[in-house]
């Protein structure tokens, strides 16, 4: 299962006004911690499929989104719900997917 993606012109669309929670990863092609986090955000995207929307957005290809966001270093990964980010984490870490999985789970 592939993660979808979002850009600046459906982003209102699919995360604003998502009913279920959504977690978007901001990554670009040539950022290596962003290709390290990739798999922890597939794996996520499977495991939680029923409960929260996942998507990815390319911040090279998608500038107005970010920039709104305040996002200034990728990888940025922001939990939204009711239209509101609620959580936002810079970088990786080793232990990125469980503190996701547990903040993500918080938003149910």
């Amino acid at each position: 299962m592939t993660v979808k993606t979002v850009t600046d012109a459906d982003f209102e669309a699919q995360v604003l006004k998502a009913a279920e929670p959504v977690l978007v990863d901001f990554w670009a092609e040539w950022c290596g911690p962003c290709r390290a986090i990739g798999p922890i955000v597939d794996e996520l995207s499977r495991d939680l499929a029923d409960k929260v929307k996942v998507l990815k957005m390319d911040v090279d290809e998608n500038r107005q989104t970010p920039s709104s966001l305040g996002i200034m270093s990728i990888p940025t990964l922001i939990m939204f719900k009711d239209g509101r980010a609620a959580e936002r984490t810079v970088g990786y870490r080793p232990d990125l997917k469980r503190d996701l999985r547990q903040k993500l789970e918080a938003l149910l």
